[in-house]
């Protein structure tokens, strides 16, 4: 029985080294490759291969400041000033998750939202979250800031089966994301929380206020150079 445990716990152990390893080789890669395919899109295609998915990297200095701006007020507004992990508003979420006695907020920073969706999967649990830790420690000490807004703006999901920000600009304007207006950033940046309900009910009032307060604080908003 003895041994049995001892093999079991060296199976475990040698399981998790090798996901490191896989997230490791990976982040060192794609620190100079564009991201072709993520774990989010790749469940997406495995759950119905009839429906292709709508991605299109661009580089950084290829998609408007206007989204950058956006998604940054939006999602993380302290993105330049932590090192992945923005301990002030986790205990917001949690404090305004407990007085609503449900989940109406996260404190997940936009290095653990990219975590999550290379390499990971939408369902909570602490296994989840605790690799989705230590992949956001990895990449933070991995990539710059730069890197990180470039790499989440094209692989985030902004519609059903739509990933990245030329992808989604292509699908709700016809156009490209080097040429969005702050008005259309605003947008793209308003329907991250829930894109495919938003990509069906476009005039949602809360979507709409969403949008607007986006605006207000593009401004204020503080992006890699």
């Amino acid at each position: 029985m003895k041994a049995f445990i001892v093999r079991t716990l060296l199976i475990l152990v040698s399981l998790f080294l090798l996901v490191q390893l896989w997230i490791f080789s990976s982040l060192v890669w794609w620190r100079t490759h564009p991201v072709e395919s993520t774990m989010m899109m790749r469940l997406d295609y495995w759950s119905e291969p009839s429906k292709p998915i709508k991605h299109e990297w661009r580089d950084y200095d290829q998609i408007s400041d206007y989204v950058k701006h956006a998604v940054v007020a939006a999602e993380d507004g302290k993105f330049l000033q932590h090192k992945g992990f923005d301990w002030e508003g986790m205990q917001f979420a949690l404090e305004r998750n407990k007085d609503k006695g449900k989940v109406v907020a996260g404190g997940s920073t936009i290095s653990q939202q990219l975590a999550k969706n290379l390499f990971l999967y939408n369902k909570r649990s602490f296994i989840r979250k605790g690799q989705e830790a230590i992949a956001t420690w990895m990449m933070e000490r991995m990539w710059s800031k730069e890197r990180i807004l470039e790499v989440y703006l094209n692989s985030v999901e902004f519609g059903d089966n739509i990933y990245g920000v030329e992808a989604a600009t292509q699908h709700y304007f016809g156009k490209s994301s080097r040429s969005l207006s702050r008005e259309q950033a605003a947008f793209i940046a308003a329907i991250l929380p829930n894109p495919k309900y938003y990509d069906e009910n476009r005039n949602d009032r809360k979507l709409n206020y969403r949008k607007r307060l986006i605006q207000k604080y593009m401004r204020y908003s503080h992006i890699p150079n």
